[in-house]
C-alpha cells in the first residue's frame, strides 16, 4: 500500500476489478496515466466514475529512444559548410567519423568539399556554351570519358 504515490501509469484497459486494486493500494491515486490505445479501449463509464472520485485518466506517450543528436547536426553541417572535413569534423566535435556522416546524411548536406582533379564548374560551363564533349576534352586535356562522368553526374 503506497499511500505517497498519485500518479500512475498503466498499460492495460480499465476494468472494474483493476480500478478497485488501483484505489486500495494507492489510496491518495489523483491521475492515471496511459498510452491512447489503452484510453481508447477503456470504458467511457470507467473514466467518469474515476473522474467522480477526482481522478484523472490522462492519455501520455513519451516512451521510446531519446535523441542522442545534442545539436550536434547543427554544429556538423556548420562545419561542414565552412570547408571542414568529415574526418576534421569528427576530431573537433569529439565524435566517430560515422556519426559525422549520419549527421551530414540526416541533414541532407550536399557534402562537396572535397578536392578534385579536374574542375567539375568549368566542364559543365564549357558543355552550356555549345562545346561537345569531345572538344571538351580536347581543350582541358581531360579523358573523354571523365568529361562524360562529370557531365552526366546527378
Amino acid at each position: 500500500m503506497d499511500s505517497d504515490i498519485t500518479t500512475i501509469h498503466i498499460t492495460k484497459a480499465l476494468s472494474s476489478s483493476m480500478i478497485v486494486d488501483l484505489i486500495d493500494k494507492h489510496p491518495n491515486l489523483d491521475e492515471i496515466t496511459c498510452s491512447s490505445s489503452v484510453y481508447n479501449r477503456t470504458s467511457k463509464t470507467y473514466i467518469d466514475a474515476l473522474a467522480q472520485l477526482d481522478i484523472e485518466v490522462n492519455v501520455k506517450y513519451n516512451w521510446g529512444a531519446k535523441s542522442k543528436t545534442n545539436g550536434a547536426e547543427f554544429e556538423v553541417l556548420k562545419l561542414s559548410n565552412e570547408g571542414l572535413k568529415p574526418k576534421e569534423i569528427a576530431e573537433k566535435l569529439d565524435i566517430t567519423l560515422n556519426r559525422v556522416y549520419y549527421l551530414l546524411k540526416k541533414s541532407n548536406a550536399k557534402f562537396d568539399n572535397r578536392k578534385r582533379k579536374y574542375d567539375h564548374d568549368e566542364v559543365v560551363s564549357l558543355k552550356n556554351n555549345g562545346l561537345s564533349c569531345n572538344e571538351i576534352s580536347q581543350k582541358l586535356d581531360i579523358p573523354l570519358r571523365t568529361v562524360y562522368y562529370i557531365l552526366n553526374k546527378k
